[in-house]
Formats: structure tokens, C-alpha cells, sequence
């Protein structure tokens, strides 16, 4: 055996990653890795090209791109004259990977629809549920008769008001790996953008929570970078608890992600303006992807030091960069990762710490892995 070559398992063993010899056995067979010569023993034998190879298939799978789309990444060479071709193919995959988020939306919304139903709906809702076992959908009737089944159902949102809190109960994955805070935190982002999904992206630094509570009883200021995201801020309880807010692009006519990004790189007077925040305050970024990419520059050159900050800017590009730069800096942080966020999710995640501030001053379930509710 070539000393310079390696068995399937030391090839795993090298890649890391959770590669098992099974898995490229599959990378094998899909196209992805070129079949390895044999030894004389039928052994496969790989090179560090095949090492090298695999990484990149390991990293583009953990970035979260499908087999396929590695493949096609994978097969054209950086400076070849098909890359052109290849971002066609990209966005060919990306309009199907849509169309199947789409489809699994509406079977989402339809379970939705039965299970976030509280008790003053359950009647009713054994009754569809019976009904739709039986139910004989080939014919145009068949699918009036489904109509008519949520139609029913429906009806009774007339009798009562909607129980959040029950309907969350219903849908929410099981979060008792959680602090109480941390559920309450996640359930009010959920309820702000109605999409119970968006738990897989919010990400909070270990010491999120602590930092929050500790910068909140010290008065500290807080930071936003539109007024849009001040006026959503819970001004009341801010002010019982001393905090003074301060907003970073204070023109009152700009009112979106896109007017705000143009702003803060227009005017440099804003971008000043954010190295003289105070020490230990909150910074909250709900529009403004070039914000978060400062603020993320300011911190790494020790210019500010935040107690939180809270980084929810939307955009396709720099602002789930600038959320992983984010999660990076080493400071207490919450954001949601990807193009997800907005000035509504920025605030209501302030809101709600300073809420259950409020609310539950002594409480430290927050310092444990495994809550103990009793103590809240």
C-alpha cells in the first residue's frame, strides 16, 4: 500500500466534520467524489486531494447547501468562463428550493390551523378532524366539502378572543432545555412575526440574558439605529428603569432598511456617532446591515464595549454577515441568523427582557442549563 494514500476510515478520521465512510461511499456514488483507485487488497485508497475535496463538501454541507448545488459549485473552476453559467443553475435551485418551502408552508399553515385552535374551539375541532378522515376530495364537490369543513371551524373565532398563549403551547418545540426568560424571550419573537419557525434562527450568547438584566438595572443607555425602532421600544418601563434611548440615524422621514443603509453611508456623522456610545450600553440594530458590520468593527478595535447587543438587520447579503460577524465577537449577543430580523423583532426582543426584568427581578433560572420553575 502506498504509504501516501489512506484507507476510507483514516480519510474520514483526517476530514472531521462527522464524515462516516458510508457517507462518502453515498458522495461516491452521487458524482460528488471521484472514484478512488484500489489496492491490490480491493482497499480504497485516497490522496490529500481527495482530503482537500471532501472539506469543501463538508463545509458547503454545513452552510447549509444541498448535495447538488456542492456538486455543481464543486465542478467549475474559479476563473472558467461558465461561472456564468453556474450562478444560472444557482438560482435555478434556488427557485425550486423556494417552491418546496412554499409547499411545506402551506402544509405548516394547515397544521396551524388545527393545532393552534384553544379548548373553546376543541369541539368543533374533533368534529373536522373526524371528518376529514372520511373525507372525498377527487371531485370539485369533495373539495367544496373541505371548504366547508374550515369554514366551520373558523366560525368560532367569533365566540372569544384569541389565547396566544395557549395557541403557542400547542406549537412551540419543546424548549425546557431553556431559561423561563429565554422561553418568554422566544415566544414574544415568535408572536411579533406570527412564524413559529424562526425559533431555529435566534441565537443568544450564553451570557445574553445575564449581561441584559445586569445593564438594565444599572440604567444603562440604549442605542437604536432608527427612530422606527425607538418608537417600538416599551418607552414606559425603560423609563422606570432609568434607561435613556438614543438613536443612531435620527431623521425622522427614514423609515426602512433600505433609506437606512443608504443614510448611515451617506452621512458620517452617524457613523461617529456610534464610537461615542456609552460603556455597558445596549445596542439594538433592527434595519441597518452596515450598523451591525461598524458596530462589529468597533468592538473588534476596542473603540465600544456594549453590555448586548441585540442584531436583527435585514438583508440578503451583509446582514447575515454581519450577524456572524456578530456571534464572533465574544461579547453577549442575540440575533437572528440569516436574512430574518427587522426593526419589529429588534424591539420586541428588548421589550421583552426589560419586561421580565420587571416583572421577575429576582429571578436566576436564567444561571442554570436545566431550569427549575420554581424559582420564578
Amino acid at each position: 500500500m502506498n504509504a501516501a494514500c489512506l484507507t476510507i476510515k483514516e480519510l474520514t478520521d483526517a476530514v472531521g466534520g462527522g464524515l462516516t465512510p458510508r457517507m462518502v461511499r453515498h458522495y461516491h456514488q452521487l458524482g460528488l467524489l471521484p472514484q478512488p483507485v484500489r489496492s491490490h487488497s480491493n482497499y480504497r485508497l485516497y490522496t490529500k486531494t481527495d482530503v482537500l475535496r471532501l472539506q469543501r463538501i463538508v463545509a458547503l454541507k454545513q452552510q447549509g447547501f444541498q448535495l447538488n448545488h456542492i456538486r455543481n459549485i464543486l465542478d467549475v473552476e474559479p476563473e472558467a468562463d461558465t461561472t456564468v453559467n453556474l450562478m444560472g443553475q444557482l438560482q435555478q435551485q434556488y427557485r425550486a428550493v423556494m417552491q418546496q418551502i412554499s409547499q411545506l408552508r402551506q402544509t405548516a399553515s394547515a397544521l396551524e390551523g388545527l393545532l393552534g385552535r384553544d379548548r373553546h374551539c376543541q369541539i368543533i375541532q374533533a368534529e373536522v378532524l373526524a371528518q376529514l378522515k372520511l373525507l372525498d376530495v377527487e371531485t370539485q364537490a369533495g373539495l367544496g366539502g373541505l371548504e366547508n369543513l374550515w369554514s366551520g371551524l373558523d366560525a368560532e373565532i367569533h365566540s372569544h378572543s384569541e389565547a396566544f398563549s395557549e395557541s403557542l403551547q400547542r406549537l412551540l418545540p419543546d424548549l425546557s432545555h431553556r431559561s423561563e426568560i429565554e422561553q418568554h424571550l422566544i415566544s414574544q419573537l415568535v408572536l411579533a412575526c406570527g412564524d413559529v419557525s424562526l425559533i431555529s434562527f435566534v441565537k443568544l450568547s450564553r451570557d445574553a440574558i445575564a449581561a441584559s438584566r445586569e445593564a438594565l438595572s444599572s440604567s444603562c443607555q440604549i442605542v437604536v439605529d432608527t427612530q422606527t425602532v425607538a418608537a417600538a421600544l416599551d418607552q414606559t418601563r425603560l423609563l422606570h428603569l432609568g434607561c435613556r434611548t438614543e438613536t443612531l440615524i435620527d431623521n425622522p422621514h427614514i423609515t426602512t432598511a433600505t433609506e437606512a443603509e443608504a443614510a448611515f453611508w451617506q452621512h458620517r456623522e452617524w457613523r461617529s456617532k456610534l464610537l461615542q456610545v456609552n460603556h455597558g450600553c445596549v445596542l439594538v440594530v433592527g434595519y441597518a446591515p452596515s450598523v451591525l458590520v461598524e458596530v462589529c468593527e468597533a468592538i473588534s478595535n476596542q473603540k465600544i464595549q456594549p453590555a448586548l447587543v441585540i442584531g436583527m438587520p435585514i438583508g440578503f447579503s451583509h446582514a447575515p454577515a454581519a450577524k456572524r460577524q456578530l456571534m464572533q465577537q465574544g461579547i453577549p449577543f442575540i440575533t437572528v441568523a440569516g436574512t430574518l430580523g427587522g426593526g419589529a423583532l429588534a424591539a420586541t426582543a428588548l421589550n421583552a427582557l426589560v419586561e421580565s426584568l420587571i416583572d421577575k427581578p429576582d429571578c436566576h433560572c436564567y444561571l442554570k442549563n436545566i431550569v427549575d420553575s420554581s424559582e420564578c
